[in-house]
């Protein structure tokens, strides 16, 4: 993104000469923007009230915790991708954009993308901790402390790299309007690139993990295909970061970043977001078999007869506290007691 600011004034003004029409995508950026934003944020937010309120247990665990500072992060980060990029230049070509205004459209760019790491980061490590409290094998359990492990020094790693990938700082977004710019930064394309194979191999390796444990589980083979489906929602997010890979190509090397940098947005946005509603997919289905058990319950308890056959076992299994399983039940699927409780509340 070395364009120098001789060459933006000759393109303004070649293009102001021959009356070609401004290219602006701002408003797709903003409505796409603010939407993802907003239903993320109710649907952890309406997840967060449920574990903490009407869940089971009543009360937050870890992968909660973690998933509600994505939430902390991601709504400044809304904010600044509407007030900060696109109120400074994304979705325009850059030679229509004043100099003073392309620099603090970099700075913005500048805090997203730390975010963007941070945010990333934490969802991974939210399904970590998610799977870690489903699955009590001693095995899977070493596996998934492992990648705990592994989520937080890949975040702490990125982050910090992306904070500091230019010396000084500043130089991220003085280079791209001062010819002579001091300081230098490392192969932002490269850094870029990494990241997003990394996130691919670790999505990949997440997906993994759950799905080798699925031939244990003790149950129906409809519910067993449910619990499938539910472990492959997670493979949304990797073709998103397969998508926003290809948007990398013009990343750190374009001469119109407020333009090309526009589809590496919109991908990182959806990314994060998406991954943070998969997360939340267990959550919704408790909530849906709340409302309406009958329609998303895959329990016996659908009946009366049954119900009341079960609810002794259920007691049992919640006392006992599912040591003696090799799969937490509670966290994706409604127990028995829970239903019948439910439906007397409802």
């Amino acid at each position: 993104m070395k364009c120098r600011l001789e060459l933006k004034v000759t393109k303004n003004l070649t293009e102001s000469v021959c009356n070609r029409p401004i290219r602006d995508k701002s408003g797709q950026y903003d409505a796409m923007n603010l939407s993802m934003g907003v239903i993320t944020a109710f649907i952890v937010i309406v997840r967060l009230l449920y574990k903490q309120f009407w869940s089971y247990q009543r009360k937050l665990a870890y992968d909660d915790w973690a998933i509600m500072w994505t939430v902390i992060l991601g709504i400044p980060c809304t904010v600044i991708n509407t007030a900060g990029l696109t109120a400074h230049g994304l979705g325009r070509d850059v030679w229509t954009i004043p100099p003073a205004t392309l620099t603090l459209f970099v700075e913005y760019f500048f805090i997203i993308e730390v975010i963007y790491l941070a945010e990333m980061a934490i969802v991974k490590l939210s399904l970590s901790l998610f799977y870690l409290a489903i699955f009590p094998g001693k095995t899977i359990r070493r596996l998934l402390i492992a990648t705990c492990v592994l989520n937080v020094l890949y975040g702490v790693a990125f982050v910090t790299t992306g904070i500091f990938a230019c010396t000084p700082v500043s130089r991220y977004w003085t280079q791209y309007v001062e010819k002579d710019s001091a300081g230098y930064c490392i192969n932002l394309n490269l850094f870029a690139w990494v990241h997003g194979a990394f996130n691919i191999v670790l999505d990949v390796w997440m997906i993994a993990l759950p799905l080798s444990q699925v031939k244990s589980f003790q149950m129906h083979w409809k519910k067993k295909f449910g619990v499938i489906i539910m472990f492959l929602m997670g493979t949304f997010v990797t073709i998103v970061t397969i998508l926003r890979l290809q948007s990398l190509i013009y990343f750190s090397n374009s001469t119109n970043p407020t333009w090309d940098n526009w589809i590496i947005g919109w991908w990182s946005t959806i990314e994060v977001n998406v991954g943070m509603i998969c997360t939340c997919l267990p959550t919704l289905r408790l909530m849906l078999v709340s409302v309406a058990p009958r329609i998303f319950s895959t329990n016996g308890s659908r009946n009366g007869s049954n119900c009341t056959a079960n609810t002794h076992d259920s007691s049992q299994r919640y006392s006992n506290g599912l040591r003696n399983k090799p799969f937490d039940l509670s966290s994706i699927e409604m127990s028995a007691v829970e239903e019948q409780r439910w439906g007397n509340s409802v």
